[in-house]
């Protein structure tokens, strides 16, 4: 199978090297704005060459998409314009009732199918790609009602090659729930990144005490705004409603500090050991 990449960074990269390993792909073309991402694409062997938008989805079989989401939006319909009946497009974004939105009345937009990897890093760039990423993770297609099966049964295989299990979703539900397990984890690591930055003067002292907790918790606080601002900016109201609730349990502990009151900190805190038996299991 031909495939063409559109975004030769951690994720598509990421995909590429795992369709390869797989014998799922006998040669991927590599399309990026960034021509220094496309030739350490080339020098990785992640691609197998750099070439433009219509060349590569002209002489494809499947077009993968793993650029930014407004990006996406933006290129989806003139993706699909140049498409034929029997080709196949799929996305990787974070976030999916903007892009399925944005090619709803497509005349091809049964050739699409919307796609998530629940993968990623604070990393980004072909450098950053792994080929066994996404093994044991959930791969998520949306209004997979929309898409035609043949294009959707050669993405369901896609996503088996990746090792990932398959959840099938509605875009706006999908939305709803990376608000809460993705969007918010992200904007938290932001935020105390930017508070220890404010009240920590001394990066010496943060660099010699920072321990194993501070360095996960702020881990994220590492990614990208050319991402995360355009998830931000498509999940607006998911990730407004998360963010009240969380500003919400923060001022809950602030209180019973302030009040010294130790057994409702107890309590917060004994609420919070639940989600261990979640993601435990």
């Amino acid at each position: 199978m031909k495939i063409s990449i559109i975004g030769v960074g951690l994720i598509g990269g990421s995909i590429a090297l795992k369709l390869k390993e797989k014998g799922v792909a006998e040669f991927i073309y590599g399309i990026d704005k960034s021509d220094k991402h496309l030739n350490e694409a080339l020098d990785l062997k992640i691609i197998d060459a750099k070439v433009d938008l219509e060349y590569g989805i002209k002489n494809s079989d499947l077009v993968i998409v793993a650029i930014p989401v407004d990006g996406a939006g933006r290129i989806l319909p003139d993706v699909l314009d140049l498409i034929s009946e029997n080709q196949t497009v799929m996305d990787a974004g974070s976030t999916k009732a903007g892009i399925v939105e944005a090619i709803k009345d497509h005349p091809k937009r049964s050739r699409f199918v919307a796609f998530h990897p629940m993968w990623g890093t604070e990393n980004n760039g072909p450098k950053s790609a792994i080929a066994d990423s996404f093994s044991g993770k959930a791969g998520v297609i949306c209004n997979k009602e929309e898409s035609a099966e043949d294009a959707l049964h050669l993405v369901e295989k896609i996503v088996e090659s990746l090792d990932m299990h398959l959840i099938y979703m509605n875009a706006g539900d999908h939305d709803l729930h990376t608000a809460y397990i993705s969007h918010i984890s992200h904007i938290t690591s932001y935020a105390l990144a930017n508070t220890v930055l404010e009240k920590e003067r001394e990066e010496e002292t943060i660099f010699q005490l920072a321990s194993s907790g501070f360095s996960s918790t702020v881990r994220l606080a590492k990614s990208h705004p050319e991402m995360w601002v355009p998830i931000f900016r498509q999940n607006k109201e998911n990730v407004l409603d998360v963010l009240n609730e969380h500003i919400s349990q923060l001022r809950k502990f602030k209180s019973a500090l302030e009040k010294e009151n130790y057994e409702y900190l107890e309590e917060l805190i004994k609420n919070a050991n639940k989600i261990r038996g979640i993601l435990d299991k």
